[in-house]
């Protein structure tokens, strides 16, 4: 009789943690207490199990400097299993992505502005920086706090219903300036829905409020009498690449492009900026706008790689071009992005903006 022997381990979905965790996931959120990829932080291996042999005779008292050790000398077989992939990062004058210093993101108002999980934004800028081993530092900046934004490398900005972004108007005042100064440094910004808003010149809400924006995108958005509500796709370009992204929009906003910026995409399916004009978003050199909820990041990895890419780039002085982040297996990001899009293309070509209606027992009046 044949003894049977158990099946093979499935192939996980990204590299394992320990490839690529360089340092425990901040404190900002709670961990997943179902995310099979727990990020754990290396050990140092003792140096008694990094070389077998020992130093020999002939080199001891000599300095122990390799000249060109190799790219996994550091990792020991007891912490990755030997089909484990190396995760690589390749820049000028790196030649590993542990040669990166940390990719600093700082988090707008995250107890204020996240209506619509845009947080899984930050989360998908984590996770695909750290299984490719780029160390993540997050801050979240709350209201009354006013950092050096320049010290950063992407800055997040989400929405959030009027009141809220009244609150964050107010305070955003104060901080608009450094921001000013860190998009003028190339400092890499993601903003969604009263994120892009308030980076406009202004908003002014349907009953007539105007909160004051920063003035960092050429834009300008009123209140309308539709709500866009809808799964919605657009055409976007970044580098000479153009990719569909796709998303949810949730907003009211009527917003007009200035000569300042331009359209973050082409609408292919839903509302976009105002229902009329065919435009998504608004983006202005590393300033990436859009109404796009979701959250937009994890649905589409080529975008959130390309924001990784640039901001690296930046971080290392180097042209964003000849950043070349290592793939990844991005199956279950393919088939989510797959799904939505074919919501969003079900209802292409269909008005699907609620109206202002008065409800009377539950049934419509026109």
């Amino acid at each position: 009789m044949t003894e049977r022997k158990p099946p093979e381990p499935a192939t996980p979905h990204k590299p394992v943690p320990k490839t690529v965790a360089v340092r425990p996931v901040t404190n900002d959120y709670q961990a997943d207490p179902v995310d099979p990829y727990p990020l754990i932080p290396q050990v140092p291996q003792p140096a008694s199990k990094r070389s077998k042999a020992g130093p020999s005779a002939s080199t001891a008292g000599q300095s122990a400097t390799p000249t060109a050790p190799p790219a996994d000398a550091d990792r020991s077989p007891e912490s990755i299993p030997p089909s484990a992939p190396v995760p690589m990062v390749h820049s000028a004058g790196s030649r590993h992505s542990r040669d990166h210093r940390p990719l600093r993101i700082a988090h707008l108002y995250p107890s204020l502005l996240n209506v619509a999980g845009d947080g899984g934004n930050l989360i998908a800028l984590q996770r695909r920086a750290q299984w490719r081993g780029i160390p993540v530092e997050v801050v979240a900046v709350e209201k009354g706090e006013t950092p050096d934004f320049r010290k950063f490398d992407i800055v997040l900005f989400h929405g959030g219903q009027d009141v809220e972004m009244a609150v964050a108007a107010e305070d955003f005042a104060r901080k608009s300036p450094s921001l000013r100064e860190a998009v003028a440094e190339g400092v890499v910004v993601f903003a969604v829905c009263a994120g892009l808003q308030l980076l406009g010149h202004r908003y002014v809400s349907n009953d007539g409020q105007e909160m004051l924006g920063a003035g960092i995108l050429d834009l300008e958005t009123r209140g309308g009498q539709q709500r866009f509500m809808q799964h919605a796709a657009c055409e976007v370009t970044i580098d000479g690449t153009t990719e569909t992204v796709v998303g949810f929009e949730n907003h009211s906003g009527l917003t007009e492009l200035g000569p300042g910026c331009v359209e973050f995409g082409r609408v292919v399916a839903g509302a976009g900026n105002n229902g009329r004009d065919g435009l998504e978003g608004a983006r202005s050199g590393n300033v990436f706008a859009t109404y796009l909820h979701g959250p937009c990041l994890p649905k589409n990895p080529w975008l959130t790689d390309q924001l990784i890419r640039i901001a690296v780039g930046r971080a290392e002085g180097v042209r964003p071009a000849k950043v070349v982040l290592a793939p990844l297996n991005d199956e279950l990001e393919v088939r989510a992005h797959a799904v939505a899009l074919a919501k969003a293309m079900a209802n292409r070509g269909r008005r699907t903006a609620l109206e202002p209606a008065r409800l009377v027992r539950g049934q419509r009046q026109g």
